[in-house]
């Protein structure tokens, strides 16, 4: 019963989730510092900088290490979902305790944005530390992993050099070298990198959660980028922690700026084996796992967009064909509103990707390749919509940093008459339930809180 959830993949797809002040509209491109935790200044904090005298003559005595930045981002949530009898929400990975209040991330960064080191080369980095109860779906095996094993863990997720090298055309190449996260899909793990404090199927169980090796981005034109990489595989490293002996490729392709500028597309392929010899021996080193992955943002006007994101998985091993294909709308009704709507249709053809880990170092025993606790349905295809908003306090004058308030409504629904939700069954394996004798559907609610400095 190993590994019945796959590990979700990594590579780089550039058009991200605009950050809280501006969900619309902010656009992520490759080589630009990965993973902002803040991309856009609140209404107080440029009214605070225009307050402030600036010098724009450079200090003879300025060096590259003035250019250091620090950032930290707390989220904290609550979802009510009083209708299970598993204490669980079903399928849901961050956000997976019911009716309870969580410390779900306390992220600390340090970096240095690519800067020219002369001759047109470039030279930065990003260091970053989760913990949280969200660092239970973070690790990378070999970095610290078990080293908590409670609800609240700890959990590197970002220790990268980046570069720019001025080469093959005006644009150049931009490379990641290191642990970074997965970047596959629309939602973020970040707290400021997605719209809702839930996260969709696909982000959940298809796409990448952390990756470990070299990511280049080759600007071929002002619109067209070319994405190739290779890495350990998800959340894993080299040596005695990788899952097995051959590497992970990814490549694709991004374009930027379509329709007078109000179009991106991305579409990102990966390929390569991602089960464990631990748990199947030198199988794992054949059987390969294919994901593709398409997005495209179109921005309406200055307020409002919609994104379309298609995901489809496939893995030799465990037979499984899983699809899914999420809309999201976001419309700012002013610098402290913003309005988000999602829709999602997801297909799991035979049940061995989505489920529900009961115990909070399940997920790090998967990727070990050991035995772990967990709950699983039969096929589905699960329908899901969210609606909800994120909300900016003007009035609230912090002294440093901004805060934002996300409260929403989801329902989510078995459209094939499977009734996975609010209830489980044990079998003959004391690590396994099955569910499919709960509900077809699930109504709740959620509300997190994010400060960010």
């Amino acid at each position: 019963m190993f590994l019945r959830r796959p590990l979700p993949v990594g590579m780089w797809l550039t058009m991200q989730l605009a950050a809280l002040p501006a969900l619309a509209q902010e656009k992520v491109i490759p080589g630009d510092s990965a993973r902002p935790l803040v991309l856009e200044e609140t209404p107080a904090e440029k009214a605070q900088a225009d307050k402030e005298e600036v010098n724009l003559k450079t200090s003879k005595n300025h060096t590259w290490f003035d250019d250091l930045e620090g950032h930290l981002v707390v989220e904290a949530g609550v979802n009510g979902n009083p209708w299970t009898h598993t204490g669980r929400n079903w399928a849901q990975s961050y956000v997976d305790r019911a009716n309870t209040a969580t410390l779900n991330q306390i992220t600390g960064t340090l970096s240095h944005p690519t800067t020219d080191i002369g001759g047109g080369y470039g030279i930065g980095f990003v260091f970053e530390v989760l913990y949280g109860s969200d660092a239970r779906f973070n690790p990378t095996i070999g970095m610290g992993d078990g080293n908590l094993t409670g609800i609240y863990q700890w959990a590197p997720t970002q220790a990268h050099i980046d570069a720019h090298l001025p080469w093959l055309s005006k644009g150049g190449i931009d490379l990641q070298i290191g642990q970074q996260y997965g970047i596959q899909g629309f939602e973020g793990t970040d707290a400021l990198e997605r719209p809702f404090y839930s996260y969709n199927y696909s982000s959940d169980y298809i796409v990448p959660f952390e990756t470990v090796g070299v990511l280049a981005t080759w600007h071929m034109t002002d619109t067209v980028a070319w994405v190739m990489g290779v890495n350990a595989g998800n959340s894993t490293t080299f040596g005695g922690a990788k899952n097995n002996k051959r590497p992970k490729g990814y490549f694709g392709v991004q374009l930027t700026g379509l329709a007078d500028g109000n179009l991106d597309v991305a579409a990102i392929a990966y390929l390569g084996p991602q089960q464990s010899v631990y748990a199947i021996g030198n199988l794992a080193n054949q059987k390969m796992e294919y994901v593709g992955d398409i997005l495209a943002t179109y921005k309406l006007n200055t307020t409002t967009s919609i994104t379309l994101n298609g995901t489809y998985y496939h893995d030799d091993y465990l037979q499984d064909d899983v699809y899914g294909v999420t809309t999201y709308f976001a419309h700012d009704f002013s610098p402290s509103l913003t309005f988000n709507a999602r829709g999602e249709i997801f297909r799991d053809n035979n049940g061995q990707l989505v489920g529900a880990n009961t115990s909070p170092m399940s997920y790090v025993n998967e990727l070990r390749g050991r035995p772990y606790s967990y709950d699983q349905a039969p096929g589905t295809t699960y329908g899901e919509l969210t609606v909800g908003v994120t909300y900016r306090p003007e009035f609230l004058k912090l002294p440093r940093g901004s805060f934002s308030l996300r409260p929403e409504v989801r329902l989510d629904k078995s459209l094939n008459g499977t009734r996975p939700f609010n209830r489980v069954s044990p079998t003959d394996d004391p690590n396994v339930n099955l569910a499919n004798n709960g509900t077809n559907n699930m109504f709740w609610f959620s509300c997190d809180a994010i400060w960010s400095y």
